[in-house]
């Protein structure tokens, strides 16, 4: 009764803007030629003459001429604020050896301040044909008057140079942290790679950022989301983003929706002030509690219950003990927050859903949306334990099409099928929420897309994809980065898709992706990105009759 209400108020408005002539993604299932926006909602989807309708003398036409529109992507899973730093910092993803690396570093610590830190960075050793993980006598000649702290594309490594060493006090003396490594030569000197908890010990001696520091990296993200039709982002950064989202928001300058998640490390001091999961309104929320079980299989990290294929003596690092882990996921869920745990390998999504059922049997409730972060390596047995639950599979699509390259050597072909399984996630009724992980993926919603209708990469291959029995239809995949998001984010009745009194957050692409061949989704841009029935982001003016 009450959408049917809401249907014939709404029927009484005039649009501000209609978009016609095109095909509007309304949700899956269903395609419009169509769409009136009235306020920040979203008024109408039909055909052209029923939306032209709506039309006052004072509203915008938007002829589409055929082109896509689509509900606003949704990222998961992102670590925003960090990422804006990533734009202005060095740039390393792409150096394709030890020499390009090493000079892009030197150029960069040339243009700074004596002292400045060099962070970020996003380095990925296994694109050099050594696959040599990178040490500080690489760099310390060029950076003699800067610490560095360069982190590899995963966020589970470092590396320091010498002088960052220093000033952390980490030495030969310095012992591994419980679930971190430092990495060592032949005489036990520090190489300057610290693994996961162990790179908690510099980050102590990291001059906190200003305000102001933070305000630019947030307006650089914000303006890359916006270009590439990102209106929401769910977000973990390492820095309490909170304040920096705030204080654009009052200036007017706030173009995406901001889901704030806090470290488990934040979350005696929320309690305390009375601050739970879902505080907050349409344009800042917060979020989820983070925590991480274990690290990366670009780190070696991730923890298994078999060894690695290509490092026998490990089977990868629990950051917690698991008394530790289930203890830290009961508080939280008694203190009502939703929980987001990192997972990737097979024995960290084991224990984590161990301590999702604890939890849930302990305290019955009807909603919780239990998320496990990543959840790239997941037992068959394990996926009727999601499905029960109701555990949110938070997944990056473009890592598969990443890790691909190495996954096979560092954890065998076996375990390879227990990967990155989008389509047996959604066979077997589990709730999927697309992301990126940027900065360790492009924020690029496209990149995903691609990922996960093919399996290729980018440059194309292997034929019919890696494990092609996993790819999913386009349709099915801007559903998981649009709707499937927003029901991560308890958000889905609100935003998510087109209907009728949905916040009006949209993309335009200029051409119709679903007539395309995929590989073309790389490359076809957005033209227009709306928040709110505001336009953020515009690559050229569409055509107004």
């Amino acid at each position: 009764m009450l959408s049917l209400i809401l249907g014939a108020a709404m029927s009484l408005q005039t649009a501000d803007t209609i978009f016609v002539n095109g095909r509007v993604y309304v949700q899956k299932g269903r395609f419009e030629s169509a769409l009136a926006v009235a306020g920040d909602r979203v008024l109408a989807v039909g055909n052209d003459a029923a939306i032209r309708a709506l039309a006052s003398k004072d509203t915008r036409v938007v002829d589409l001429k055929g082109r896509l529109v689509t509900p606003g992507f949704n990222d998961a899973h992102v670590h925003f604020l960090d990422g804006g730093f990533g734009l202005l910092s060095v740039d390393l993803r792409d150096a394709k050896d030890e020499a390009e690396f090493a000079e892009r570093i030197g150029r960069h610590a040339a243009g700074l301040p004596k002292g400045a830190w060099i962070l970020n960075g996003n380095w990925d050793h296994e694109r050099w044909k050594s696959q040599a993980l990178p040490t500080k006598a690489l760099i310390d000649a060029v950076t003699s008057d800067n610490p560095v702290a360069v982190n590899r594309l995963d966020g589970h490594m470092i590396l320091a140079n010498s002088p960052a060493l220093k000033a952390a006090g980490i030495d030969r003396n310095t012992k591994d942290p419980f679930g971190g490594t430092i990495v060592r030569d032949a005489s036990g000197e520090p190489t300057g790679i610290l693994k996961d908890n162990a790179q908690d010990l510099l980050y102590k001696a990291l001059p906190e950022p200003t305000r102001e520091m933070n305000v630019r990296a947030a307006k650089a993200a914000l303006a890359h989301a916006a270009s590439l039709g990102v209106t929401s982002v769910q977000d973990n950064s390492s820095i309490d983003a909170l304040p920096t989202y705030q204080q654009i928001r009052a200036e007017g300058g706030l173009l995406a929706r901001i889901n704030v998640w806090r470290p488990v490390s934040a979350m005696k001091s929320l309690i305390d002030a009375g601050v739970r999961s879902g505080l907050g309104d349409e344009w800042i929320r917060i979020g989820a509690i983070k925590i991480l079980s274990d690290g990366s299989m670009g780190a070696g990290t991730a923890a298994f219950f078999d060894p690695y294929t290509d490092e026998p003596a490990t089977s990868g690092l629990l950051l917690y003990p698991v008394e530790e882990l289930n203890r830290m996921i009961d508080e939280a869920d008694a203190a009502d927050f939703q929980l987001a745990v990192h997972a990737i390998g097979d024995r960290a999504n084991a224990l984590v859903l161990d301590a999702f059922e604890k939890a849930a049997a302990a305290r019955p409730r009807a909603d919780r949306r239990f998320r496990i972060e990543h959840a790239q390596v997941v037992r068959r047995a394990d996926l009727p334990r999601y499905a029960k639950l109701r555990v949110v599979a938070s997944i990056q699509p473009s890592h598969c099409i990443d890790d691909m390259r190495w996954a096979p050597k560092r954890i065998g072909v076996e375990r390879c099928r227990m990967a990155y399984n989008f389509k047996s996630f959604l066979d077997a009724g589990i709730p999927v929420a697309f992301g990126t992980d940027w900065y360790v993926e492009p924020l690029d919603p496209r990149l995903g897309l691609y990922a996960a209708v093919t399996r290729e990469t980018v440059e194309g291959g292997p034929k019919d994809g890696f494990l092609p029995e996993e790819r999913i239809p386009l349709e099915a995949a801007i559903d998981l980065y649009t709707r499937g998001s927003a029901y991560a984010e308890f958000a889905d009745d609100r935003k998510g898709t087109l209907e009728p009194g949905k916040l009006a957050d949209l993309a335009i692409f200029a051409e119709d992706l679903f007539k395309l061949e995929p590989k073309k989704i790389l490359t076809t841009p957005v033209d227009l990105t709306m928040v709110g029935g505001r336009v953020v982001f515009e690559r050229m003016p569409p055509h107004t009759p």
